[in-house]
């Protein structure tokens, strides 16, 4: 029976939480009455998190995972699980239980009302005070960037229709954000409260370094407001050097000549540096994107899927 819903969950060291996973994840998908899959993608975790899939798409027919060859992180997880998807509806969902899998009902409610992409925001959220500062960071950054009307961009908690992630699957990006993207093919999205839980199992496996990479991922990989801003910041500074060359040189013919401003014009000349190499860096940034895109190399390996019909 082609399955009405499709659970796509990466992991990556997780194996303290997939078994409490299942045991909430299975129950309240077999409680809507529709037909459903779990397509679990191992993103190359070093404990025993792919043994355990391995066990559940024994014990549960309706499991399948996805072996990688190495890590590929979150987002190419998620695009390998999309390849093999069959569901009307798809529905993501991280493995570390803080966003409980009792919520999926109501995305597909809100999927069935109409929507093509439904987004989450989470509600009283339990995560650390650096996490959540973070978090809003970046999902101010980007709505101000890209312009997308989005609440919450790290919520992985989101549900996409058939068609969304069609198109999806028609990219090949190296390097991209999920919910970002689906948003460009939205139609009709929408947004809804869940719940949030604290992690129980393991750490989280976004650092510092990688919120800032996943924030330039998001500017210039749906902008180029960045590129726009540095040249506008390029072009005042320009005519505020041309303004204050001439305030210099009326100066010396009024005042005569002095050197108590030379360590003003040092400063002055640190501060024009300080945005040559800052603008350097963003263009790096695109530089580096079509780089990554022109070498045509595969974005993901899967070295075996184990469960129902693709098992070999």
């Amino acid at each position: 029976m082609t399955p009405y819903l499709s659970i796509v969950v990466p992991v990556y060291n997780e194996e303290g939480n997939l078994d409490n996973l299942m045991k909430r994840l299975y129950p309240a998908l077999a409680g809507m009455g529709r037909p459903f899959e779990i397509i679990f993608t191992d993103d190359g975790s070093r404990d025993r998190s792919l043994e355990i899939l391995k066990r559940l798409a024994n014990d549960y027919p309706e499991v399948r995972v996805i072996e990688f060859n190495g890590n590929f992180g979150q987002h190419m997880a998620i695009m390998a699980a999309f390849e093999i998807s069959r569901g009307e509806i798809i529905v993501t969902l991280d493995a570390d239980l803080q966003n409980p899998p009792e919520e999926i009902p109501k995305l597909v409610a809100e999927m069935e009302n109409g929507h093509d992409v439904v987004g989450t925001i989470r509600h009283n959220r339990q995560d650390s005070i650096f996490r959540k500062s973070a978090s809003r960071l970046v999902n101010i950054t980007t709505r101000k960037m890209t312009g997308m009307k989005m609440t919450d961009y790290g919520c992985m908690l989101r549900a996409y229709h058939r068609n969304v992630v069609d198109n999806i699957n028609r990219c090949s990006e190296a390097s991209t954000f999920i919910p970002a993207l689906a948003q460009t093919f939205a139609a009709s999205p929408s947004e809804i409260e869940v719940a949030h839980a604290e992690r129980s199992e393991g750490e989280s496996k976004y650092s510092f370094y990688k919120l800032i990479r996943l924030n330039f991922d998001l500017m210039t990989g749906f902008s180029v407001v960045p590129l726009q801003l540095f040249a506008l910041t390029g072009i005042v500074t320009a005519l505020g050097a041309v303004a204050f060359a001439l305030f210099l040189l009326i100066r010396r013919f009024v005042v005569g000549a002095e050197v108590e401003g030379v360590f003003t014009l040092f400063a002055i000349l640190f501060f024009f540096i300080g945005i040559t190499i800052f603008g350097i860096g963003i263009v790096g940034e695109y530089v580096g994107r079509i780089y990554q895109e022109v070498r045509r190399r595969p974005r993901f390996v899967v070295r075996r899927i184990y469960g129902g019909s693709d098992e070999g």
